[in-house]
């Protein structure tokens, strides 16, 4: 293995290939490869032992699973110290609607993506979830209308700087 983070070209298409396809068989991978089915579940699981793999998921249309709104949501935070982040981070990952969430240097201080099923159920979480943080001072939403680009794959190709 070389490169920038330990990663060489046939790394780089065994995950290239996973993210497209996360359910294709080792026997097809390897073909795919070029390497045998032994050689390349050893590099698959060395990737997972890594952490570079951190999981496989089947990712679903939101709508088609009654949850047709997606927000945005910048919190910004009314005072800053290493307990009050850590307990609100906590407090924000414990909701299965927050789908996403950033901590972030610039104007807020997290956002986060949430999905819900309409605009009540997102009211609902507002006031009911979000008003309820203590240490929140201030939230922006941004409501979805249309997703033009919702990609999960990581571009790993070594040959581009990274």
């Amino acid at each position: 293995m070389n490169g920038k983070h330990g990663l060489d070209q046939v790394d780089c298409k065994i995950l290239a290939l996973l993210q497209e396809n996360g359910r294709m068989t080792n026997v097809k991978l390897a073909g795919e490869v070029g390497l045998s089915p032994p050689t390349v579940l050893e590099r698959v699981r060395k990737l997972e032992d890594q952490g570079i793999i951190q999981k496989y998921v089947a990712l679903l249309d939101p709508a088609k699973v009654g949850k047709g709104l997606t927000a945005f949501v910048l919190v910004t935070l009314s005072y800053h110290s290493k307990r009050n982040i850590a307990r609100i981070q906590k407090e924000l990952l414990r909701d299965p609607k927050v789908q996403e969430c950033y901590y972030l240097a610039g104007e807020g201080d997290f956002l986060l993506k949430v999905v819900v099923s309409d605009i009540a159920a997102y009211r609902d979480f507002l006031v009911s979830r979000l008003t309820g943080v203590e240490g929140v001072q201030r939230m922006r939403t941004m409501i979805v209308f249309d997703t033009l680009k919702h990609e999960t794959m990581i571009d790993v190709d070594q040959t581009q700087e990274v």
